[in-house]
């Protein structure tokens, strides 16, 4: 095989990276296209292993809507949405947690395993890891949580023995119940929690824009006070809106930086990490 110094400038680049990031805790929120496309899946499951090996300590954040609806369906119940959130009642929260803290998990876990890492699968009821409170609003969604507590330890004692923890959004509540929480607010309230260096939202667009989807638009570095004005404005909106809240909350609470990035990419994460100009939009505080 002939290797170009193309090929090699790519690993030069990639050095001060690698050692930058030697022992950091990374979060990652896993959503998006990337957990429905296998080669997507592939893709993403790669990168993190060699994050890994590397010597990066990455913790993968999880929901699974489409994967949610599709199972709901065939079992007869037809998802119900306000505002675009999941209307969760007893019987639904019982398939959301069979299809996250189940096959959606245990799936990621598998193709992970199967790469040469060592992940491990939980849910929030995992030594109480996510703790959660019934969610405010003026329409009763049944089983929707908020964050309340994250209990970090169980985490932080992965992977100081070198796995790699995937994390779905199921919580438990004060009396032992299960809640159904925004993985994005997770994949914040647990990058704060756990002093992570980095955020990583993945979505299905390249990140940012002040008039999406004009291209001319994107914002490659945003800052918190300019978020919110965007969200006022309803420039950031819908979906995006979580992820931004997310990477404010784990920027107040001490992670250096969040980047939302375009999970349809392939290796995106490694391009984010690894390269000069990475890509996406940054929060900065």
């Amino acid at each position: 095989m002939n290797y170009t110094s193309e090929e090699a400038n790519i690993l030069v680049q990639a050095l001060p990276y690698i050692q930058k990031y030697y022992g950091k805790t990374i979060v990652i929120k896993y959503g998006g296209s990337a957990m429905i496309d296998d080669e997507l899946k592939l893709s993403v499951a790669r990168d993190v292993v060699l994050m890994h090996y590397v010597g990066m300590k990455p913790i993968l954040v999880h929901g699974g809507g489409p994967e949610i609806s599709a199972i709901m369906r065939k079992l007869g119940k037809e998802p119900e949405f306000v505002d675009g959130k999941r209307v969760t009642d007893a019987e639904t929260m019982e398939i959301v947690e069979m299809v996250l803290a189940g096959k959606t998990n245990k799936g990621i876990v598998s193709i992970i395993n199967n790469l040469g890492g060592k992940a491990v699968g939980l849910s929030g009821k995992d030594a109480n890891l996510i703790v959660a409170e019934k969610a405010d609003g003026e329409v009763d969604l049944g089983f929707v949580g908020k964050v309340s507590k994250i209990n970090p330890l169980i985490l932080t004692d992965l992977l100081e023995h070198s796995y790699i923890p995937v994390v779905s959004s199921v919580a438990i509540g004060p009396h032992g119940e299960s809640f159904n929480v925004n993985a994005d607010h997770i994949a914040g309230e647990i990058a704060a929690e756990v002093n992570a260096t980095k955020l990583i939202m993945m979505t299905d667009v390249p990140g940012i824009y002040a008039d999406f989807p004009d291209k001319s638009t994107f914002i490659s570095e945003l800052k918190i006070s300019d978020a919110k004005k965007m969200i006022k404005t309803k420039q950031i909106d819908k979906g995006m809106i979580p992820k931004v809240e997310a990477c404010m909350t784990a920027l107040a609470g001490g992670v250096e930086r969040a980047h939302i990035i375009d999970g349809t990419m392939p290796h995106s994460l490694l391009m984010e990490i690894f390269t000069d100009t990475g890509i996406g939009t940054m929060i900065v505080p």
